[in-house]
């Protein structure tokens, strides 16, 4: 029965959207979430769209962070949904299974291309260099397991200057705050912490409480998914260390420069090949029952295929073009409408 009125308030939504009854609430805009990482490169395929159709409404799309926008993405289908959702992380499990809940059945997976999260300062800034597990004794809340008291560099590694800690980042919505802990904090952890691997299973609350909550003191300052705000508050603060998605870095080179991770510098080059310790991957989910219902929609992500090669505007955006075996498979999804296998999350 529950199973039965799903599916009955799933069509009835899609009717709506389709307004194939003469009578339903129809929405020509393609309407697009989430991550603040993935919108620049989102809003730059909507306005070749745009141009490229001068009959067609232009995308609405909005930066709620990665975490609000897979929640606004999954709530249901139907016009007053979003079709796709910016993601700077892949979606859980669990997310995925609210999805189906809410009678999302089928949901597209495509990984538009690659990025780094880069650590930067100013480029009249002390040139730091840091370890994964320097960032991981001077950011998280409760290094292993004592409350974290360090406040200068010099405190963590008194190899580094003797500056205090201050870095602006992202909130704890963000895919690139995920993406942060995953890639760096959580490896420093369960290196320098012999029971945090221990906890990983066993008690996952505690695991983050160790690992990847954040210190909420003042060393680390969150300043929501504006990232554009964390680039002038560099360039005020010349000792503070900013972090975001590649893309502003490379976008604002003339005032800030990226800082080494392990010795590797976030670059085009490094990120690209696996090199940078931050390299990630970046995606847009959509909702394959909007693809009929949508006007253009089909046309997007078309769109979407042709910009994110190594030669596409994309790129000049600051987007790190993905290998071909990953775009050539993103380019079937979109061709083919297939729907992501809950079995490859976790």
């Amino acid at each position: 029965m529950i199973a039965h009125r799903r599916s009955l308030a799933g069509a009835c939504a899609l009717l709506a959207l389709t307004a194939c009854d003469g009578g339903g609430t129809t929405r020509e805009q393609i309407k697009v979430v989430g991550s603040s990482t993935v919108y620049p490169f989102t809003t730059a395929v909507a306005e070749t769209f745009v141009n490229s159709r001068p009959d067609a409404k232009a995308p609405v799309i909005e930066s709620t962070g990665t975490g609000p926008g897979v929640k606004l993405f999954c709530a249901g289908i139907g016009p007053q949904h979003p079709d796709i959702v910016n993601a700077s992380r892949r979606m859980r499990a669990t997310e995925l299974r609210t999805c189906q809940a809410n009678g999302v059945a089928d949901v597209m997976e495509v990984q538009v291309g690659t990025d780094g999260i880069a650590l930067a300062e100013s480029n009249n800034g002390p040139k730091l260099q840091l370890s994964r597990r320097d960032v991981y004794l001077a950011l998280a809340a409760s290094p292993n397991g004592r409350r974290n008291t360090a406040r200068r560099w010099s405190d963590v590694n008194p190899a580094l200057p003797a500056l205090p800690i201050q870095v602006y980042g992202p909130p704890s919505t963000s895919g690139t705050r995920d993406a942060f802990a995953e890639l760096v904090l959580m490896p420093a952890c369960e290196a320098n912490d012999p029971q945090a691997r221990a906890l990983k299973d066993r008690d996952p609350d505690a695991y983050a409480e160790r690992c990847t909550k954040m210190r909420d003191d003042g060393a680390y300052v969150d300043k929501g998914e504006n990232d554009n705000l964390i680039v002038q508050n560099l360039s005020t603060n010349p000792n503070a260390i900013g972090i975001f998605g590649y893309s502003y870095l490379e976008e604002n080179a003339g005032a800030l420069h990226g800082v080494p991770l392990e010795g590797v510098a976030p670059t085009y080059q490094s990120i690209a090949s696996g090199r940078y310790p931050g390299a990630r991957a970046l995606y847009i989910y959509v909702k394959k029952a909007h693809l009929r219902a949508v006007p253009g929609l089909k046309e997007f992500l078309a769109d979407y295929a042709r910009a994110w090669g190594p030669d596409g505007p994309l790129v000049r955006r600051g987007l790190i073009a993905a290998g071909p075996e990953v775009r050539a498979r993103a380019a079937a999804v979109v061709a083919g409408g297939q729907a992501l296998d809950p079995a490859q999350l976790h």
